[in-house]
């Protein structure tokens, strides 16, 4: 059973004076209780904002948002925001990309980890300090004490993203949200907050959605992948099978830009020809057609489809089936 599906999810953004921007369109998942779902693609593709939408987080004002985006029963987008508050930090929790920006930079770091403990669980300000110096204890903070009082400027980025973990899980989250989670660390603190992540996830049984552009990320983490470009999904599949066999040709750019080890010495990488702003509109065909090389001409004539089980694809001349080393 699903603890979130999102069917045909809409983002659009009103600009005064020029068209609007179609962020997330037609975007649909599920999310099963302890499963991790990956959501991959470049930046601009509609990642975040298909995030955002989900937690509520996306301004009144300029925004136009769509679809159905259900948590067990409830109706996030139809819901009052009362009890969206409610909801949001106690149910649903999320891990933003830059921890200096996401944490108050004037307020000690044991507070903003306490006013959750204290805002969701009822608990004291007494038992609030004591439980959030047990959950940085938990994230891998040392001397969680001296921790609590110090400011986020006051601990390095490792740390900060640590404190950003702690404050999410705070409440025991059904559903957590990582939103670029490794983007400003160094390799090895990136490999420490993944296996926290995994670590918390496996004990909890909470449903994680894993938003990144590292392929390498999604390889160690997640269970289901949603490949996204120009918001919309164009391949989904376990990751095992997406790895092994990937048939867009979006998906086998982003695989043939990653170095490999089993590849010799000198091996050039193949990026994705082109950047995002290399598109057409949907309506008017594959959005990825003008940086496509297997595009023809059905691409620009109609608009694919996302089509097969379990492992769905959206293009007209997908790669071929080939076994690709792991």
């Amino acid at each position: 059973m699903s603890l979130l599906e999102v069917e045909d999810l809409t983002v659009v953004f009103r600009r005064r004076g020029r068209p609007d921007v179609r962020a997330v369109d037609g975007v649909g998942f599920t999310v099963a209780p302890g499963e991790t779902v990956g959501l991959v693609g470049e930046s601009g593709c509609g990642k975040s904002a298909t995030a955002m939408a989900v937690m509520g987080l996306l301004p009144r004002r300029g925004v136009r948002v769509g679809g159905s985006v259900v948590f067990d029963g409830a109706r996030l987008l139809t819901l009052p925001a009362d009890k969206m508050r409610t909801l949001r930090g106690r149910d649903l929790a999320v891990v933003f990309q830059d921890p200096m920006t996401s944490l108050n930079p004037v307020v000690p770091v044991g507070t903003q980890v306490a006013e959750v403990l204290v805002r969701h669980r009822g608990l004291a300000r007494g038992e609030a300090r004591e439980e959030a110096a047990d959950l940085l204890r938990r994230v891998g903070i040392p001397d969680p004490a001296r921790r609590l009082k110090e400011y986020p400027h006051q601990l390095s980025g490792g740390m900060r993203q640590r404190a950003l973990i702690a404050a999410a899980l705070a409440c025991r989250p059904r559903l957590l949200i990582a939103d670029e989670p490794t983007t400003a660390l160094d390799v090895t603190i990136q490999a420490q907050i993944l296996e926290l992540l995994r670590t918390l996830v496996a004990e909890s049984g909470t449903a994680l959605i894993l938003i990144t552009h590292d392929l390498g990320v999604v390889a160690g983490m997640c269970d289901t992948v949603h490949v996204m470009y120009a918001g919309r999904i164009v391949e989904r599949a376990h990751r095992h099978d997406l790895f092994a066999r990937p048939r867009h040709p979006y998906t086998g750019g982003l695989l043939a830009s990653v170095p490999r080890l089993d590849r010799p010495r000198g091996t050039r990488l193949r990026p994705v020809q082109g950047s995002p702003r290399d598109t057409v509109p949907w309506t008017e065909g594959c959005a990825f057609a003008p940086r496509c090389p297997n595009r023809t001409g059905a691409c620009t004539e109609g608009t694919p489809e996302l089509l097969g089980v379990p492992h769905a694809l959206r293009c007209f001349n997908p790669l071929e089936a080939e076994v690709v080393p792991r």
